[in-house]
């Protein structure tokens, strides 16, 4: 047996997130139903991480392990073929047999979109968040500087986490604007639960002066998700790349 490394992209809007879920479609389980089609044997499936439901990935990698006669190339084209039009797999590649898809994952970086705009548009909204009054991109700035680094981020998290350890390291923290898009980019070694999501809407709340920056050492003290912005949409939630 061999244990192969596949990357995929997928558009989450019709899915329950990654993880496998009684009585409901997710990712995995789509996935796992293409790979038992391709190889005729059942096939368990590692994932880098959960995403949420209609959050999307761009590189989302995964594992699992295989017979040793299986041809990359055509096994990659096969398994393409099976999977909807909503999953691709991207790249697919032979790793160590140890090596395992979360546990050996340096860091992540997931992108989240703003359509900062009072016209509405169908295209963009299915991948952004729209907000229709105008955004302070300096203040949002200094927001997205100021939680670069080690701390504790338990108030950047919903109810839901599984996490005991909450100290995160964030290596950059940026927003961007062109015309009416706003992308805020973000890379950490791990993220809670709606972690990225929160930081999407306190930096929003930044920007209307509902959070102030300079509060933020006293927040993240506090622990007190009730002083940060509210937790931003999952469709405009991107899973840029995974760094090993």
């Amino acid at each position: 047996m061999k244990r192969m490394l596949l990357t995929i992209s997928y558009d989450g809007t019709a899915y329950h997130g990654w993880q496998v879920q009684q009585n409901a479609v997710t990712v995995q389980s789509v996935l796992c139903d293409a790979l038992g089609e391709i190889l005729k044997t059942n096939v368990a499936v590692t994932g880098t991480s959960r995403t949420d439901a209609g959050v999307h990935a761009k590189e989302f990698t995964c594992h699992f392990d295989c017979p040793d006669n299986i041809p990359i190339e055509a096994f990659l084209k096969g398994l393409n073929s099976v999977l909807p039009s909503d999953i691709a797999v991207i790249d697919c590649k032979q790793v160590s047999n140890d090596f395992h898809a979360r546990y050996n994952a340096k860091g992540k970086t997931y992108c989240y979109n703003i359509y900062n705009s009072t016209k509405k548009d169908p295209f963009k909204l299915r991948y952004a968040w729209q907000i229709e009054r105008p955004l302070d991109i300096g203040k949002m700035n200094e927001f997205a500087k100021a939680i670069i680094g080690k701390h504790d981020f338990y108030a950047f998290s919903s109810s839901g986490r599984s996490a005991e350890d909450t100290v995160r390291t964030v290596s950059e923290c940026f927003i961007t604007k062109d015309g009416e898009d706003i992308k805020l980019t973000v890379t950490a070694d791990g993220f809670l639960y709606n972690m990225v999501r929160i930081i999407a809407g306190t930096a929003v709340a930044v920007s209307d002066g509902r959070v102030k920056v300079e509060d933020l050492p006293q927040i993240f003290a506090s622990k007190d998700r009730n002083r940060l912005g509210v937790t931003a949409p999952a469709n405009a939630l991107f899973l840029e790349k995974v760094h090993y």
